[in-house]
């Protein structure tokens, strides 16, 4: 049985620090060295949750390719239990550029998935049913088997997306928010839209994050909650995986009881201490457990 399965989204980031965002205009730029590193937003979730004592499955492809190694032997310094099937247009991979206030600007090349879905549905299914909450990563070949994971849930049993910088229209991400309990979107492109765009969602559980300026819980019961961004314990070196920290975050308070309130309260430190840590191996005892 595992605590939280996580469905799409391995990647490698080629994370590279630059001395502001937007970059100067210049032909070249001498920067200190360039990383190659597990990344994406699935990973984020995955080794996050890991961090926080949380017992993590993740299923995704992954390219038979140096970028590909790189996330296997991630991976493996971990006890996730990751099920891989084989990518053939090969890993999906970021350039982040990264700022000296952390502030970053993400590059994303998907690496489209051709074909059939790459796994059986009643694999699939086997994995959903040994979970107790389930989050899907808005990747091509998981936005197919929606329908099988939501039909896979165990009793009881939860399931989560992540919406990033979703416009509140692009049709690509609804079937996601559509088959999930709580759902995460980021308000960069909502804006002032934020709260139609949540409160046409019910009854789902949506939670709009804003980085420092915190997020907004939006639920059928209450009217919508601010909770406010946590200050980080030391100095803010890379923001790239706070979001997916914070839903972790979420997921793991939620699922040991909090009330959503407080389980975003308490994923609002997880990010905050995400942010102070160079990529998402994170180390023992960086992200607070309670």
């Amino acid at each position: 049985m595992f605590d939280l399965l996580v469905i799409g989204g391995l990647g490698v980031d080629v994370r590279t620090r630059v001395p502001a965002l937007p970059l100067p205009a210049a032909d070249s730029l001498t920067v200190p060295p360039i990383d190659l590193r597990i990344g994406n937003t699935g990973a984020g979730v995955a080794l996050a949750a890991h961090a926080l004592g949380l017992r993590v499955a993740l299923v995704d492809v992954l390219g038979a390719d140096p970028a590909g190694d790189v996330v296997r032997a991630a991976l493996a310094r971990t006890s996730v239990h990751a099920v891989l099937a084989d990518a053939p247009a090969g890993t999906r991979r970021s350039v982040n550029l990264v700022d000296d206030g952390g502030r970053r600007m993400s590059l994303y090349d998907p690496r489209p998935w051709h074909g059939p879905p790459p796994f059986p549905p009643d694999a699939l299914t086997a994995l959903v049913r040994d979970a107790a909450h389930v989050h899907v990563s808005i990747m091509d070949w998981a936005r197919d088997v929606l329908p099988v994971v939501r039909a896979g849930l165990a009793a009881g049993a939860t399931l989560s997306t992540d919406l990033h910088d979703w416009d509140g229209d692009n049709p690509y991400h609804r079937p996601f928010a559509e088959a999930a309990d709580l759902v995460f979107v980021s308000g960069v492109r909502l804006a002032a839209r934020s709260g139609s765009v949540a409160a046409a969602l019910a009854p789902r559980t949506v939670v709009v994050t804003g980085g420092e300026a915190g997020a907004t819980l939006h639920t059928r019961e209450a009217p919508p909650v601010r909770v406010p961004a946590a200050t980080p314990p030391a100095a803010v070196v890379d923001t790239n995986g706070a979001g997916d920290a914070f839903a972790a975050g979420v997921i793991a308070a939620r699922l040991r009881g909090a009330t959503l309130t407080d389980a975003a309260g308490y994923a609002a430190r997880v990010a905050a201490a995400a942010c102070t840590h160079d990529g998402m191996e994170y180390p023992a005892g960086l992200l607070p457990r309670n």
